[in-house]
Parts: structure tokens; C-alpha cells; sequence
């Protein structure tokens, strides 16, 4: 009896060894390089019955124009249309939410509020600034993993893009005082259109080091009521963090991305006014980079706490026609786990 009862013991304690070492092996949120900069979303699945929430705050500066790789000045843009804009900050706060029913399933749902406003040189000299904000489109998505082991992790993202902003923003000009009119594509809220999200993520994970890196595409079908729709989006986002301590790590971001351009067109803009409401000025391709750093609690009251920060930067554009062109992106960000 003493022999079998041994022999179980060491059974058992061999099971929990090997449990031990499976868990030792699989790529982990526990760190503060657990999750991807706080730029890139889609980019962790949580475990089961784990809840999280999460806050970020993005400010995106337009500045300058640009015709495809070359900056452009505001006569080249006036000698063709009667206005042109000058500069265009926006400030997004997104909401966020993530529950998993599994170890192998989470649910994601994202909300966002945009402010906007576009200054604008005329060909008269005169100068205006338009405005809009609000809530914008619903994100709906499944995460699932495929895998999880030896510290490699890989999953995939199907997703709704679910048109709640609006794209009938209005305001004052020039040409329509004392009376609205409708504002070009770029200050508009929302697509109108129902977008499927698709992205596949793999992340990997050493003592020290972790990287990802994510495909994701955003497709537009159909057309708005407006009789338009966005371009597709393509993007390849890859990072690199280091685990500087238990709680910090710092990261660098190179992202390739690629917007199409603008088809059909809304009968109430006129494409002889303003460059942002002519089709031909729409979609690019863009080479950005970011650093930025996460923040990690991994004890005590505010255990799985986050905080991220990420300033992004394009190394390349090439933008359609003639366009307001980035400048930095600055992203903020809270998420918590439990």
C-alpha cells in the first residue's frame, strides 16, 4: 500500500511538473510587453472568464500638403480649386471592452468619439476653419487562437465595422453663410457602410525581448446613402519591446499600410470647391514608425493595470492626388484586467 500510494505522489507530482512547464511555456500577458504598443488593436486574447476594459486617447496632426511622394504648396492646390485646407488635427477617445468564454475564444467590442477641424486657405486670400465631431462607428469582433506554445502565439480576428457615425456632418463657410452646408469626406464621422475587419497576429515572446506582428485589412462593400464608399485598407504592423523591468518595457513599431481610394462620389460636394471633396485626392501608401512604452502593475490593489504611450511618425507617404499630409500621431492608453 505504502508503494502505491508513493508511486502516486510521484505521479502526481511529476503531472504538476510537466503542467508547470507547459504553462512556463506558453507567451504570456503577465508583463508589461504582454501586450503590443498601445497603438495596435487586436493584438491579445485574454483567459477564460477574464474581463477587460480600456481607455485611449489618439491625437493625429494633418499639416502641409503633398502630391504623391513630393510636397506641394497651397498655389499648386489653389490654381485648380477655389479652396484648400491647411492643417487638420483630430482627437479620437476610444472605449473599449474584451470578455473571453473561453481559453480560446474573446470577444471584443470598440466605441469611439472624434473631434475634428480643418483649416482652410481660399483662393481669394481668405482664410475659415470647419468643425465636427461625434460618436463614430461600432467595432464588433471574435478573436480566436489557434495556438499557444513554446512561447508563440497565434490568432486571428473576424469583425464589424457597424456604421453608427454619422456622414452628414455640416457647418458654416465662406460660400454658405449664414447657412450650413455639407463638409468634405475627411470631416466626416463614420463610413455608412457595414466593414468586415479580418487580421491574423502572431506574437513570440524571450526572457527579455518580445515581438508581434499583425496583418489586418479593413474591407468596404456597397455604397453609403451618400453613394460613395471609403477605400480598403491594408496594413502590416511589426514591433519589438524589451522587458526593461518587471513593470516597463519601451517598443519600436514599423507599419506598412495601404488605403484605396474613395469610390462613387457625394452628390452635394462639389469637386471644383475643395480638394478634400474631389475622389482623385483620396488613398495612399504609407511607411510609419513609433516608439513608445508600457507600464504594468503586476501586484497588489491595481494588479493588471496598464499604461501605454506611443508617438508615431510616417518615414514614407505616397499619397493620390494632392492631400493634407500627416505629420506625428500620439497615442494614450489605460487598460485594465481582472
Amino acid at each position: 500500500m505504502k508503494k502505491i500510494t508513493l508511486l502516486f505522489l510521484l505521479a502526481t507530482l511529476a503531472l504538476h511538473a510537466q503542467e508547470t512547464n507547459n504553462q512556463n511555456n506558453k507567451w504570456s500577458a503577465g508583463r508589461p510587453d504582454g501586450h503590443a504598443p498601445i497603438s495596435v488593436m487586436g493584438d491579445h486574447m485574454h483567459g477564460k472568464g477574464e474581463w477587460m476594459f480600456s481607455y485611449r486617447y489618439m491625437y493625429m496632426n494633418m499639416d502641409g500638403l503633398r502630391n504623391g511622394t513630393d510636397d506641394a504648396t497651397t498655389e499648386t492646390a489653389l490654381a485648380n480649386y477655389i479652396v484648400t485646407p491647411t492643417t487638420m488635427p483630430m482627437n479620437m477617445h476610444m472605449l473599449g471592452a474584451m470578455y473571453a468564454p473561453s481559453d480560446n475564444v474573446t470577444l471584443m467590442v470598440m466605441f469611439n468619439y472624434l473631434a475634428m477641424e480643418m483649416d482652410h486657405l481660399t483662393r481669394m486670400g481668405g482664410t475659415f476653419t470647419t468643425e465636427s465631431s461625434g460618436f463614430g462607428d461600432i467595432n464588433l469582433s471574435l478573436l480566436y487562437r489557434f495556438f499557444n506554445k513554446n512561447r508563440q502565439s497565434l490568432h486571428g480576428q473576424l469583425g464589424l465595422s457597424i456604421p453608427a457615425g454619422s456622414i452628414t456632418e455640416s457647418d458654416v463657410t465662406p460660400a454658405s453663410a449664414p447657412n450650413e452646408t455639407e463638409l468634405p469626406y475627411p470631416m466626416q464621422i463614420g463610413s455608412g457602410t457595414v466593414d468586415p475587419i479580418l487580421a491574423l497576429t502572431y506574437l513570440a515572446q524571450g526572457e527579455v525581448f518580445s515581438w508581434g506582428t499583425q496583418a489586418r485589412a479593413v474591407l468596404r462593400f456597397g455604397e453609403n446613402n451618400r453613394e460613395y464608399r471609403y477605400g480598403n485598407r491594408y496594413g502590416l504592423n511589426n514591433w519589438l519591446a524589451v522587458k526593461a523591468a518587471e513593470w516597463i518595457s519601451f517598443s519600436a513599431r514599423l507599419e506598412g499600410l495601404i488605403v484605396g481610394e474613395l469610390e462613387g462620389a457625394d452628390p452635394n460636394l462639389n469637386p471644383m470647391m475643395v480638394i478634400t471633396a474631389d475622389t482623385d485626392n483620396s488613398g495612399g501608401t504609407f511607411l510609419n514608425g513609433g516608439l513608445g512604452f508600457n507600464i504594468y502593475v503586476p501586484s497588489g490593489g491595481l494588479k493588471n493595470l496598464r499604461l501605454g504611450f506611443e508617438l508615431a511618425t510616417p518615414l514614407l507617404q505616397d499619397l493620390n492626388g494632392i492631400q493634407l499630409q500627416n505629420k506625428e500621431t500620439l497615442t494614450l492608453g489605460a487598460q485594465y484586467s481582472f
